[in-house]
């Protein structure tokens, strides 16, 4: 990891990368709109540049990315760690799902991960990155 700061991000920032041409990651996008309205957690998609320049900042592959990554505060989470800090920043009933850390994380990312890896077998892609709704800019860090 770099000792400078993460580029495009501000001391505290949390930012949800995720795979912009997965189904599933942007069905994950809109339930976090939809319930993140204090709007803690702004958005990414890793095809970005934004994406792209986060990733190669914490050393994490460009090319193929198999997981979800959450940043909060310039500190790095990824598979099951992100999930449920993300689920940390939401209102309840949401935030209870944090609960999940009791699991011991080798068995919470093994079901992460062959979610992960089928991800487009189960539900799909689509051909290229989603654009942002108008309502939705604001969320994304390249808007």
């Amino acid at each position: 990891m770099n000792s400078s700061s993460p580029p495009f991000l501000q001391p505290g920032d949390r930012v949800l990368l995720f795979d912009g041409v997965c189904k599933l990651c942007n069905a994950s996008v809109g339930f976090v709109i939809r319930h993140d309205t204090r709007r803690r957690i702004k958005l990414a998609s890793v095809q970005s540049v934004e994406g792209q320049a986060l990733l190669a900042w914490f050393g994490l592959p460009t090319e193929r990315f198999d997981t979800v990554a959450l940043i909060d505060d310039q500190q790095l989470y990824t598979r099951s760690g992100a999930f449920i800090q993300l689920m940390r920043h939401l209102p309840r009933p949401w935030s209870w799902l944090r609960v999940l850390r009791l699991v011991p994380r080798p068995l919470r990312d093994w079901g992460y991960d062959r979610i992960a890896r089928n991800r487009y077998r189960l539900f799909g892609r689509y051909d290229q990155c989603l654009l942002p709704s108008a309502e939705h800019r604001g969320r994304f860090l390249n808007h």
